[in-house]
C-alpha cells in the first residue's frame, strides 16, 4: 500500500503530471538549468510554464513573451504594490530616452514605454540620457539595471525563489555601484559593511536591513531625497527621516543617529550649492554663445529640442569640454559625496567626493575664463556682465529665475549706465 501511494505522489510531481496540464514544455527543457531551477522552488508543483510564459511557442522564441511584473504580481500584489511605489517602480523610464525619431531604432523597445497596441505612454518620467547609445549599449549598459522596474528577476532570477538570493548585499551590487551611485561600495568598505563581512547579522546591516526592513518591497522608505540630492517637502521629508530613525534605533541611540544623518544633510546641501554654482556659470556662457559646439548646433535632445540640459536628463555626447567636466562634478563627484555621507564612509565623502567636485569646479571657472578671453572678453562676471550682450544675458537669467525683479530692474539700470558712458 506505501509502495502504490508513493508512486501515485511521483506521478503527480513528474512531467507526466505537467503534460495532463497541456504543457509538454518538459519534453524539451526538462535538463535545463530554468527546469531544474523551477523544480528547487517554491514554485514546484504549483505553476506550469505556460502559466507564465503562454503557449505561444513561436512567440516565446522571437523573444515577445516577456514574463513581466504583472505576472508575478498575480499571485505576489502586495510585493508588486510595493515595488511599484518605490524609486525601483520608475527605473526603466528614468533611464530610457524615447528613440521613436531615430532612423535605426529598435522597435522592440516601444515595449519599455508602451503597452502593447497603445501609443500611451505608461510613465512620463524619461531621463534620455542614452539617446545616442547603441540598441546593444542599451540594453547591455542600461536596461540590465532599468529593467527592475517591470522584472522580478532582476533581483530574485528568473526561476529561483530562495530568498538568500536576494537577502545576499551583493545582489544589489549589480546596479548601485560605479562612479554615480556607488551606494554599495560605500557601503561595504564602511564600518557597517566591515562588520557584516566579519560577523553577519543581526550584529551589522546589509543593504536590505535598512532599505527592505521585514521584507518590504518599496526600497524608497526612509529616504528624504530622490538620487539627485533635491529635498523632499519638508513634511514628507520629516516623515521618512522618523521611519528612517526607526530602524537605525534598532542599534543605535536615536540622538546619535539622528545627528549623523544631519550630518549628512549638511553635506548633501553644501554640494547641492557647488554644483548649483558651476552650472550658472555654464548658463553664463551659453548665454553669451561662447559653448562649442551651441546647443542650437547639436542633435536635438528628445525632451527639450535644442537648449542647454544640465538636469538629470543631460546627455554626454556632442557637449563641450566645460559641460563634460560639469557632468563628471554633478554626476559623479557629487553622487559620491553625499551618498558615501550617508553610509557613513569617510573617503567616499571626502576624497573620492568633496575633493573631486572642488577641483572640478577649479576647472570649470579656469575654462569659462579660457572661453572668454578667447573672444577678448576679459573681466566678464556672472554676477557683472559688462559686454555688449549684458541686457541678453541679464534678460535670460530673469527669465530663468535667477534674478528678482528688484535685482534684474537694478543690474540692469546699472549696466545701461556702463554702455551709455
Amino acid at each position: 500500500m506505501i509502495r502504490i501511494l508513493c508512486f501515485l505522489f511521483v506521478l503527480i510531481s513528474t512531467p507526466v503530471f505537467a503534460e495532463e496540464r497541456g504543457s509538454d514544455c518538459l519534453s524539451c527543457h526538462q535538463q535545463d538549468s530554468a527546469n531544474r531551477q523551477l523544480l528547487a522552488s517554491s514554485h514546484a508543483g504549483k505553476l506550469l510554464c505556460a502559466d507564465c510564459h503562454g503557449e505561444d511557442h513561436a512567440a516565446i522564441d522571437r523573444g515577445e513573451s516577456f514574463v513581466g511584473a504583472d505576472v508575478c504580481g498575480r499571485c505576489h500584489a502586495l510585493q508588486l504594490k510595493e515595488h511599484r511605489n518605490s524609486r525601483h517602480g520608475m527605473a526603466l523610464h528614468t533611464g530610457w530616452g524615447c528613440t521613436r525619431n531615430e532612423p535605426e531604432r529598435d522597435k522592440q523597445e516601444c515595449a519599455f514605454c508602451h503597452q502593447q497596441g497603445s501609443s500611451l505612454p505608461i510613465s512620463t518620467v524619461q531621463c534620455a540620457r542614452f539617446i545616442k547609445q547603441s540598441s546593444e549599449m542599451g540594453q547591455i549598459g542600461c536596461n540590465r539595471c532599468h529593467m527592475v522596474e517591470n522584472s522580478c528577476g532582476s533581483c530574485h532570477g528568473n526561476h529561483m525563489t530562495d530568498a538568500k538570493i536576494v537577502r545576499d548585499p551583493a545582489v544589489c551590487a549589480k546596479c548601485h555601484m560605479g562612479p554615480d551611485h556607488p551606494q554599495w561600495e560605500a557601503w561595504q568598505t564602511s564600518q557597517h559593511g566591515t562588520l557584516y563581512g566579519s560577523i553577519g547579522e543581526p550584529d551589522a546591516p546589509a543593504c536590505q536591513t535598512c532599505h527592505m526592513p521585514l521584507g518590504t518591497h518599496d526600497v524608497s522608505g526612509g529616504l528624504t531625497a530622490p538620487p539627485s540630492g533635491k529635498p523632499y517637502a519638508q513634511q514628507k521629508a520629516a516623515a521618512q527621516r522618523n521611519e528612517m530613525l526607526d530602524l537605525c534605533q534598532s542599534c543605535h541611540a536615536r540622538s546619535f543617529a539622528a545627528r549623523d544623518l544631519q550630518m549628512a544633510d549638511a553635506v548633501r546641501l553644501q554640494t547641492l550649492k557647488l554644483v548649483a554654482e558651476a552650472r550658472t556659470i555654464i548658463r553664463d556662457l551659453d548665454d553669451r554663445g561662447l559653448l562649442d559646439p551651441q546647443p542650437k548646433n547639436r542633435i536635438e535632445h528628445p525632451q527639450r529640442g535644442q537648449e542647454l540640459v544640465l538636469d538629470g536628463a543631460m546627455l554626454y555626447e556632442d557637449i563641450s569640454h566645460i559641460e563634460s567636466l560639469f557632468f563628471r562634478l554633478n554626476k559623479y563627484a557629487a553622487a559620491k559625496t553625499f551618498k558615501g555621507a550617508y553610509h557613513q564612509n569617510p573617503a567616499y565623502t571626502h576624497w573620492y567626493g568633496n575633493a573631486e567636485v572642488k577641483l572640478l569646479l577649479n576647472d570649470i571657472k579656469g575654462e569659462a575664463r579660457r572661453l572668454r578671453e578667447r573672444v577678448s572678453q576679459p573681466g566678464m562676471t556672472v554676477d557683472e556682465p559688462q559686454d555688449e550682450k549684458a541686457l541678453e544675458v541679464l534678460q535670460k537669467r530673469y527669465q530663468r529665475g535667477e534674478l528678482s525683479d528688484a535685482d534684474y530692474a537694478e543690474k540692469k539700470r546699472q549696466v545701461l549706465e556702463q554702455i551709455l558712458q
